[in-house]
């Protein structure tokens, strides 16, 4: 089967790898002139890093295992844990803070240099019984059995597709982050998280003595929160009453070390793709960064799809339809799942950031000390078919 993936990001690399590894001649077209390099540092789960073992990919090279995720008040009173290592032992897969640039590198190694077409912009898309098409912003046209989108919340794809599929929203919250070489903290492999009223401070070691760190607050299009000289002084006020470490990162950081992550979202809805079209990552199901699920939801539609494909019949309407419904039947409750908790997982404005107050979250530390950890591996098998399977998931179409 020749299949054509548009985008040549993390989702992208993936499915191009590994649907390569099944067979299939891949060509993919990437808007960007060369590969993108840029980005800080994701968290990979265990569903994330259980599917890049099934690629061949050792996670445990690309970044750093996080053992547990601590969170505190915004005044620095100890409320929970998440082990980590307990959800390495239970799914196998290790917990991971990684620069992106890592993971792309990684991903993007294995695919023939062949492959890889940058500087290709889709700006036409037809889908026909035997064949799809496009056409790029060079004029230059591309035919094969299956086209996947995996170019990104902005997706030509997606906006090609009949509906049309609605676009994304924004959520009224974004994210200031970085990923810091000089920090002087010492995470020793534990996240950490700070809520407040204002939102959220963390901190993830990724490697290498770096840290990612992030805040999470609320936002709306401003010249003077999305101009890093401007917005800088402005949360260095913003949280001067918070504790230690938030205080010296602030004091610590430059204008040339902040990168704006507006958060958007789409509503998860029952179809991702068309015909011979499907929708991969944030080109199907684009979520804010909070639960740390983006890539790892892309690397589970990918791992699905690389189950599907081999007893797809794309010869047959019926087949195709079948293919539509199987994928997305089996994603769509756990993207959305996921896309809820990232949406509503810290509070940046609004009434629910009174149960983020000082006074609210004393009742936090009074936790059994193993529930956080219970509740959180109940939530990862519910984002992830690939963890509640305990193994690589295999699924067969129904024969139409």
């Amino acid at each position: 089967m020749h299949v054509l993936v548009a985008g040549a990001g993390i989702a992208g690399a993936a499915a191009a790898l590994a649907l390569g590894n099944q067979g299939h001649r891949i060509t993919v077209l990437e808007r960007a002139p060369a590969a993108r390099d840029g980005g800080c540092a994701i968290v990979l789960w265990s569903n994330g890093t259980a599917v890049l073992k099934d690629l061949g990919v050792d996670p445990t090279a690309l970044g750093e295992r996080i053992e547990a995720v601590d969170v505190y008040s915004a005044r620095g009173r100890a409320l929970m844990s998440v082990d980590t290592t307990r959800l390495e032992t239970r799914f196998d897969a290790p917990v991971l803070g990684v620069p992106r640039r890592n993971l792309h590198r990684r991903l993007l190694r294995d695919l023939p240099e062949e492959i890889l077409h940058y500087g290709a912009r889709l700006t036409h898309v037809r889908e026909g019984g035997d064949h799809v098409r496009v056409r790029t912003s060079e004029g230059r046209e591309y035919t094969a059995d299956l086209l996947i989108g995996a170019d990104g919340v902005n997706s030509a794809v997606r906006a090609a597709l009949p509906g049309p599929l609605p676009e994304a929203e924004t959520t009224g919250a974004a994210t200031w982050q970085g990923l810091a070489s000089t920090l002087p903290l010492d995470l020793a492999s534990r996240s950490r998280l700070y809520m407040g009223r204002r939102g959220g401070v963390g901190f993830n070691p990724a490697g290498r003595g770096l840290v990612q760190w992030l805040i999470d607050l609320r936002h709306t299009p401003d010249v003077d929160l999305d101009r890093p000289d401007r917005a800088l002084p402005l949360l260095r006020e913003h949280y001067a009453d918070w504790a230690e470490p938030v205080t010296t990162l602030l004091a610590h950081l430059t204008e040339h070390d902040l990168e704006l992550f507006p958060h958007r979202r789409h509503r998860v809805g029952r179809r991702w793709g068309h015909g011979r079209v499907l929708l991969i990552g944030d080109a199907a199901h684009a979520m804010p960064p909070i639960l740390a699920q983006g890539a790892g939801q892309a690397l589970e539609d990918v791992s699905l799809l690389t189950r599907l494909l081999p007893t797809a019949d794309l010869t047959t309407r019926a087949g195709r339809e079948a293919l539509q419904h199987a994928y997305t039947r089996r994603r769509a409750r756990q993207a959305r799942l996921a896309s809820t908790m990232a949406t509503r997982g810290v509070a940046t404005s609004g009434p629910r950031t009174l149960a983020q107050s000082e006074a609210a979250l004393r009742g936090a530390a009074l936790l059994p000390s193993g529930l956080p950890t219970r509740v959180f591996e109940g939530l990862m098998t519910g984002v992830s078919e690939r963890l509640r399977a305990g193994a690589p998931v295999e699924h067969a179409l129904p024969r139409p």
